[in-house]
């Protein structure tokens, strides 16, 4: 088959339609005759530094039963969060957690809990979430939980940005069917943010939360956020933008950790290409791929004038073509169509007669969007979907078979904090292309105007990076295909020993070959971000996960090695739980405190780290690797293109729609 060169922007809508969702709370078995435990209060702090953020939260339950029960409390699960600290408050005691392999962690909290004594079980739920548990919580009484997460954190075009992710995405229909969730809070939800950049940071936003966010300004590079809610519930993001100074330099930066010089290294490296990308100016193709499925029924009118205002946004030159799919997928059209005036026409015509209903086959959507081509032309292909695939093809593997054959750009917006992450991340690794995680709370026109960015300008093709000089191994990435407009490269590594090193960057820019590169020293003890380790380990973890549902890995092998990083690096994962007991439960077990290690580790960094400026991680000051600074931000604001600002007021109608059935609920 001939390959076609196809630029996909892929919106996922995750439970954009649905009438009921969850969000992070107390889960209580749908019919249950006791009254639902109460969460008192909700606080939580974030420290964001050196590429990488630290969330901590604490919760108080409250049973307002005349029994005792035992607390199941379910939190949206971030994306590539590793789940360090649990803590219960029992009375005076504070008890916590060790990771143990899964079925081994459950037995040892039903044996406790059957008992009677204090204990706590932190599960991870696929992708979607965390649960707590937390046994017990006495009659009329108050018990006190604290969770602990690390994840990294990406700078894309010079904007930051952090979720606590609250709002569950309403994915789980078994779920849903059986527990009802409460996630009103009694008394104060707050939140502590503290932000601590090397480079200067021009302007921050919370969108939402403007007027009840307190944000102060310590350093050009040091702001502070303080955020205090009454009577509130559970059941909206947070997001923290932070947008870096314009025209920040192309930069190399390398954050190591080493403990023992008996033992391996950790590093973070961040590569950020300082490099004047030239704009993509030839007339496209457009096909749209809509979801009518059931889901899709309250929302689809919606839709369609977000279609028809993307349409109108189009220049002369472009055309587009409909697919629609629930069960099956359908075209639309006969034939790609011309944009003008009476094409918009008919479209209005053909949209008018969609009607929802049936399951969601993204499978069979994609390929009849991947049919009829023109070899001459790039073709978008824009999918709106709730990307809950439950009909037809829904193994990752297919889709990785299918996308291969086919020269392709895929960008997707996975909207909603249960989206299928995993699928879309094979989407994109197969195509070379990207995808981004979009909230409800998000400023949806930022993040359309940085996509746009993205898929309307050049790439840099087939970048490598190596690393000379010393022996590193277990490095997370060292290839990509297509490197983006504003886009960083983050990856994981172990060094063997300290010394001199030098890392290249190799890539492909306008049809000739690039190298960029740059001298630093890895140091035999550098004890400041003992973190790195944990969030090597699951970037490691994703990337085991990867290779398995792409057929790379037998199952057994992904799951064994998955299990042992968990174990060894005490990370919550689908194979490992945390369980939370006393001192004397684990003694009494002979169970080994490593994470009691780490922890203590940790927390002393964490301390010294708060008494100090943010450390400068960059190794190429002195000779720059880049010797083109990065594209402007204009931060004056700027010109949108016209499928950017025609998809903006297309999401920008779904957000409205959306938050006017959150008021009406």
């Amino acid at each position: 088959m001939k390959k076609h060169m196809i630029r996909i922007l892929t919106i996922l809508t995750i439970g954009m339609a649905a009438s009921f969702s969850h969000a992070a709370g107390i889960l209580t078995p749908t019919g249950s005759a006791n009254k639902p435990i109460q969460i008192r209060d909700h606080h939580v702090n974030v420290v964001i530094n050196n590429g990488f953020a630290m969330t901590e939260v604490h919760q108080t339950f409250y049973n307002p039963n005349p029994d005792t029960l035992e607390a199941i409390y379910s939190f949206p699960l971030p994306k590539s969060a590793s789940l360090s600290e649990v803590t219960i408050y029992a009375g005076e005691r504070e008890i916590n957690g060790e990771v143990l392999e899964k079925q081994k962690a459950r037995q040892i909290y039903e044996d406790e809990k059957s008992r009677g004594n204090d204990s706590g079980l932190a599960e991870k739920n696929e992708f979607y979430a965390f649960e707590f548990r937390v046994f017990p919580v006495p009659a009329h009484d108050e018990t006190r939980i604290r969770f602990l997460y690390y994840q990294p954190l990406k700078i894309d075009t010079g904007v930051g940005r952090y979720l606590y992710p609250l709002e569950d995405g309403g994915t789980d229909d078994v779920g849903m069917s059986f527990w009802t969730t409460n996630a009103r809070v009694e008394n104060t939800v707050s939140l502590n943010l503290e932000l601590k950049s090397a480079y200067p940071v021009q302007d921050v936003r919370a969108p939402g939360f403007e007027a009840a966010a307190r944000i102060d300004r310590l350093t050009e590079g040091h702001i502070k956020l303080d955020l205090q809610l009454t009577d509130a519930s559970l059941n909206r993001d947070f997001i923290f933008y932070y947008r870096l100074q314009d025209d920040l330099p192309g930069r190399i930066e390398v954050i190591p950790f080493r403990d023992d010089p008996a033992e391996a290294g950790t590093f973070m490296m961040v590569i950020t290409p300082g490099i004047d990308l030239k704009p993509l100016t030839d007339g496209a193709d457009y096909c749209f791929v809509l979801d009518v499925s059931g889901s899709m029924k309250s929302k689809l009118h919606t839709l369609e004038k977000g279609v028809i205002k993307a349409l109108e946004k189009l220049k002369s030159g472009d055309r587009f073509r409909f697919v629609a799919f629930s069960s099956n997928a359908r075209e639309l059209t006969t034939e790609w169509i011309p944009v003008n005036e009476k094409s918009l026409i008919k479209a209005r015509e053909i949209l008018d007669t969609l009607n929802a209903n049936g399951s969601t086959n993204l499978y069979d959507g994609l390929s009849l969007a991947l049919k009829r081509l023109d070899d001459d032309r790039a073709t978008n292909v824009v999918l709106v979907t709730d990307a809950v695939t439950n009909t037809g093809i829904v193994n990752p593997r297919e889709f990785h078979k299918l996308l291969q054959k086919f020269d392709v750009r895929v960008f997707g917006f996975l909207l909603g904090n249960s989206a299928n992450w995993p699928l879309m991340q094979t989407i994109a690794e197969t195509s070379g292309g990207f995808y981004d995680a979009v909230s409800n709370a998000d400023d949806i026109m930022g993040k359309i105007m940085l996509a746009g960015g993205k898929i309307k300008y050049e790439a840099l093709l087939d970048a490598e990076v190596k690393i000379s000089g010393i022996k590193v191994f277990d490095l997370t990435d060292e290839t990509f295909r297509k490197v983006y407009r504003g886009e960083q490269l983050v990856f994981f590594g172990k060094y063997e020993n300290g010394g001199d090193a030098r890392v290249t960057l190799k890539a492909n820019l306008t049809g000739q070959d690039k190298t960029y590169s740059a001298d630093f020293t890895f140091p035999d003890l550098q004890r400041d971000n003992p973190e790195l380790e944990r969030l090597w380990a699951l970037a490691t973890i994703e990337k085991i996960e990867s290779l398995e549902r792409i057929g790379q890995m037998p199952p057994s092998e992904s799951q064994t090695a998955v299990r042992d990083l968990g174990l060894a690096y005490q990370i919550v994962t689908d194979h490992t739980s945390m369980v939370v007991l006393s001192d004397s439960a684990f003694a009494e077990k002979g169970i080994e405190r490593r994470n009691q290690t780490r922890i203590a580790r940790e927390q002393q960094a964490r301390s010294t780290r708060s008494q100090q400026p943010v450390k400068h991680h960059r190794v190429d000051k002195d000779k720059p690797a880049f010797k083109f600074k990065a594209p402007s931000l204009g931060g004056g604001g700027g010109a949108i293109d016209p499928l950017t600002g025609g998809i903006a007021l297309f999401f920008s109608i779904i957000a409205a729609v959306r938050l006017m059935a959150r008021r009406k609920k």
